[in-house]
């Protein structure tokens, strides 16, 4: 699924309509002919619109303005246009009140490599806007109510791109619980399978107090797991989505070629 097979941001377009459209052969934006579309005239002339104004931001590689027109349950569709520039992160706290408690490492795994912020070390605002930049999506596990709040008000930074919470698209497959719960249902494995959140708070506890650097190494390699399987996450739910909607038509097919970005 491409943002290009997408008409479900037009409004008076909806889960209904667009399935409509692609059953008629209308799988891609350049398929759409108003006269011929199984939609009404205004609608016509809005998806028309949406078209004309689509295709000049893509071609912007402006990833913040499908951010802002498509519903947020379905912003899981930027990700094939955008995976290149896409950052997956996560953090590790010393607790869940951002008013009371530090965050202690911060993961970012982009373009095949992963790096990791270290509170005391490395973890600081100018590090983590300097992470953030040139980021067209950025996607996370329950960020949108956790980690991003949790970073802007201990650090003062704005994390405003567009986002994919993987929390929610995975309730649309009915994967539920926390990601170590829906890493091991859906097959994806790590090194340590035995850690959990409260582990990584006892590591850094030890870490900070009793200098211990296995500690800290141990809690930096979970870390990294989780944002690492975020990648793998992201894969196979934006496929199986994709398969559920515009891949479960006969022939369907979103091979598109891909667009230069500038």
């Amino acid at each position: 699924m491409r943002i290009e097979n997408s008409f479900i941001p037009v409004r008076g377009v909806g889960e209904r309509t667009e399935q409509n459209l692609w059953t008629g052969g209308v799988l891609t934006w350049d398929d759409f002919d108003p006269a011929a579309a199984p939609v009404g005239t205004k609608t016509g002339e809005r998806i028309e619109s949406f078209i004309a104004d689509s295709l000049e931001r893509l071609d912007d590689g402006d990833a913040r303005y499908f951010g802002d027109v498509f519903p947020s349950g379905e912003r899981w569709r930027l990700y094939e246009n955008f995976r290149e520039e896409a950052c997956f992160f996560d953090i590790e706290t010393t607790g869940l009140d951002s008013s009371r408690h530090d965050v202690t490492t911060v993961s970012f795994h982009r373009g095949g490599e992963t790096t990791t912020l270290v509170r005391g070390d490395t973890l600081t605002a100018d590090a983590l806007r300097e992470q953030f930049r040139d980021v067209s999506l950025v996607v996370s596990f329950n960020g949108k109510r956790f980690d991003v709040p949790f970073l802007e008000e201990s650090f003062d930074v704005s994390v405003d791109l567009p986002h994919v919470d993987l929390m929610y698209p995975c309730r649309r497959l009915d994967l539920t619980g926390g990601l170590k719960r829906i890493e091991k249902d859906v097959g994806i494995d790590r090194d340590r399978p035995d850690l959990s959140g409260r582990d990584a708070v006892r590591l850094w506890h030890r870490y900070e107090r009793d200098g211990d650097d296995d500690a800290l190494d141990t809690l930096v390699s979970y870390n990294r797991d989780d944002t690492v399987n975020l990648k793998r996450l992201m894969d196979l739910v934006a496929g199986t989505l994709h398969e559920e909607s515009l891949g479960g038509i006969d022939g369907a097919t979103c091979d598109l070629p891909a667009r230069e970005l500038v």
